[in-house]
Parts: C-alpha cells; structure tokens; sequence
C-alpha cells in the first residue's frame, strides 16, 4: 500500500488524544482524501460502518491493513540537531558548556561543506523515518545554503518538517569560528531562510515549516532577541530555543538578565502559541504558569536530561497543569534516534523522580513526596497527540480533520524484538510491549500525508 489517499484503510490500531489514556481502533475504517487527511474513522456497529465498506469495495479502493499488524500515528520528535547527527552516541562524558565549545560547535562549523551537509542530512532523515518519526522539529546550523539543502532533503523524502536557521552572535559564548556577525545578519539570515521555507516550488503543501531558532539566551545578544521576537510577530512561525536546560545555562541567564529564561523570552516576544522551549528542567512555579498563558510547548527530552541536565522534568505536573508537551530525541545531547527509546526513558526517568535515587536514605525521605510516574499511555501520549498539540499542527491522531502521519507495527518481522502471544492482539498489552520492546525492524511502513515514505 504506496498511496492511501482517496482510499478507506480497513485497519485496527491504537491512537492517544488525551494524556493517561488509550482509544483502541478494532477493525476501523479510515476514510482518507486526495491530500491525505482523514475525512471519517468508522468503527465496527456505527451506523454508515457497512455502507462505508461494502462502497470501498466495490469503488476499489478499500485496503486492509494485515490482520496481525497495529496502525499507530506517526512519532512527532519535537526536539532534533540536525547538524549533530555525525556525533550521535558521543561525547557524552563531559558537562554541557564542554561539549558544546570542544566537540558540538566544530562539528556543526563543518556545514559550510554542502557534500558533508548532503551525506549527514540525508542519512538523518531516512533514519528517523524508519524509526517511525513522521515529523520532526530541527535545529539546523548558522549556514544558509545548508540549511536549506536540509529543507530540499525534507522534502524529497517526504518528511513533515519544521527548520530553523539558527541564530547565535553573542561574542561572548560562540567561538569567533562559528557565529552570526551581528544582530542584523541573524536576523536576515532567519528571514531568509523564512523566504525559502514559503517560497520552495515542491512545498505548496506546506510540509516543511520554517522556525525562528534562537539557539538559547547564552547564544544571542539582546539586539538577536529582540528582532528575533519581533519577526516572529510579523511572519507568524514557529519559535524553537533551549530553556532552562542545566544549571550552568539556566544560573547564566538569571546573572545576565536577573530573571528566568522564561520570563526573559517573553519580554523578547518570543513565547507564543507556536513556541518550543527544549528542556525546560529547571521551571519555576511562575514559569509554568507563564508557559500555560501563553499557551507555548515545552519538548521533554529524558535521555539527553540525563547526561547534560542534571535534573528531570516533571512531564506529570506539566500534563496536570494542562502544559502542551511533546517529547524530543535532542540529538545528538540524546543518543538515540528512535522515540520509542525515548518514550521508555520519560517513564524510567518518572518512576526515578518519584520514588527517589539515593540509597543511603530511607524511602520516606529519598521519596519526592509528589506523584511523579508516568506510564506507557502518557509516553505515547506525548510522542504522537501530544506533539501535534505542542506544535499546533492536526497530526498524531487519527481522528477527521488531521493528517494521515502513520507507522504500521509488524510483530513477526525478521530480526524483530517485538513479541505478540495469544490475548495481546488488539489490546492494551499489545501496545504496552509495542513501546517497551519494539525496535526499528518492526516498523512495516511509514505514511505521511497518506504516502508511504519508508
């Protein structure tokens, strides 16, 4: 099945609209139109059910998903350095500010060679679509020209993608080797990439998103942010930045600018709707508040937290507070390109913040004293419904109105490590071992806009 649009998919499945709970799709129709946006989702007993299939057949144009395969909705990676990706699995043993200024920002220096950029990108991409990550939010590099090679490849392969140009020129934090000019050239160098994004004779569909991409506070001056803010008023894209990540990041901001990264990028206007804070470990109370206000996102990245953070963020208490929150790979902070390993990290990392670490304590007192855990159904939550929601884009759901974004799961694929037994198919328990225990060879096939792109 290459093309599902114009088509009825006879399919069961699973899907996540709300945080904490599972809709299980048995035998649904998914009625899909010619630009592949779900028109129905009919279940076995509503009322057109019948009529709907028995039209299908006979028009040709219904198509069954096997029997023992699941349909899930496409992961939605809200947190990704393109340009890192060489690195993946690496350098991981030193603290953040060393491993930007020793091994990150020479790496991403590198992209002024379009042959590296082409080779590195390509295989980035293709690697998260067998993945099963439909849409990804990207961090590019300060270069124009690969940057949008970045975009080209994004839509050539067919992946729903929103990039930035990102944005650094504090002299102070970025190496004199690898920075914007000025302020001004930050920002025409965003505006241009804007330009491109909206102008690209293959992206009429609107696929790839272009995003003011403030790298973090530490990166950009003043002048940087506040006409990053304001171009961000006038062109109405995304905004994507780091916030609050680490204690070294989070204590600069508070030193230059004498509050929180939060409260410091909504002066600048650069907390919106559409805006994507990374990390976000270090949030106060106010913060959160702020970030409901004004309606922004905040992309959980738990493995890379792990190694660069040295905190973890309270997904519970955000989901609870009603935060939009999707979750983030950060590649290449965190070294794995799968969101199903970083679905299992966010529970991991809940049940840690929960119950406490320390083992000289007793467990009254290693406990955090708040309800902290998570389980499999907020992880897909925020890998599929939650990230279209923290991206305010209709994807990783199946219901009418929304993008056909998909990955279908096979449980008998060769070299597989997804294993199905009497009483799993079709219940919860098939999806709790779907998250837990499958890997990128049970990935069958992945669908965006209702084609089949991996």
């Amino acid at each position: 099945m290459r093309d599902l649009r114009n088509k009825v998919l006879l399919a069961s499945g699973f899907h996540a609209p709300v945080p904490g709970e599972i809709e299980v799709l048995k035998d649904s129709l998914i009625v899909l139109d010619g630009e592949g946006i779900i028109q129905s989702v009919l279940r076995p007993g509503d009322e057109a059910y019948g009529l709907q299939k028995s039209d299908a057949e006979r028009q040709e144009r219904l198509c069954r998903l096997p029997a023992e395969h699941s349909l899930l909705p496409g992961f939605v990676d809200c947190h990704v350095h393109a340009p890192q990706y060489p690195q993946l699995g690496t350098a991981l043993d030193v603290p953040l500010e060393t491993w930007l200024h020793t091994y990150t920002f020479p790496l991403e220096a590198r992209y002024t060679d379009l042959a590296f950029a082409r080779r590195a990108y390509r295989l980035l991409v293709e690697d998260l679509l067998a993945n099963g990550t439909t849409t990804a939010l990207y961090f590019a590099t300060i270069h124009q020209d690969a940057t949008r090679l970045l975009v080209d490849i994004c839509l050539e392969k067919g992946q729903r993608a929103l990039i930035g140009k990102v944005a650094m020129d504090n002299p102070d934090e970025c190496p004199d080797y690898y920075r914007d000019a000025s302020p001004d050239a930050a920002i025409k160098g965003t505006k241009a990439l804007i330009d491109y994004v909206r102008a690209h004779p293959d992206n009429t569909a609107g696929t790839v998103l272009p995003v003011v991409t403030p790298r973090f506070i530490p990166a950009c001056t003043d002048a940087t942010l506040q006409g990053l803010g304001e171009l961000a008023t006038d062109c109405g894209c995304h905004v994507q930045t780091h916030c609050s990540e680490s204690d070294w990041e989070h204590g600069y901001v508070l030193s230059r600018h004498g509050m929180t990264d939060t409260m410091s990028l909504d002066r600048f206007g650069l907390l919106t709707r559409r805006s994507m804070l990374a990390h976000s470990n270090l949030l106060t109370p106010d913060d959160m508040e702020q970030i409901k206000v004004r309606q922004a996102a905040v992309a959980h990245c738990p493995l890379s937290n792990a190694y660069f953070a040295g905190a973890v963020f309270p997904l519970r208490a955000a989901l609870e507070k009603g935060l939009h929150v999707g979750l983030g790979s950060d590649i290449s902070g965190g070294p794995s390109a799968s969101l199903l390993e970083n679905m299992r990290a966010a529970i991991l990392v809940s049940r840690m913040l929960e119950s406490g670490v320390d083992g000289n304590l007793p467990p009254h007192l290693r406990a955090s004293g708040a309800k902290a855990r998570i389980d499999f159904r907020h992880a897909f939550h925020v890998a599929t419904a939650g990230g279209g929601k923290a991206l305010d884009l209709p994807v990783g759901q199946f219901t009418p109105g929304y993008r056909f974004d998909a990955i279908t799961i096979d449980p008998q694929a060769n070299g597989g490590t997804l294993r199905l037994f009497d009483g799993d198919e079709g219940s919860e328990a098939a999806l709790q071992k779907i998250i837990f225990t499958a890997s990128r060879a049970n990935i069958a096939a992945v669908y965006v806009d209702g084609r089949k792109v991996a």
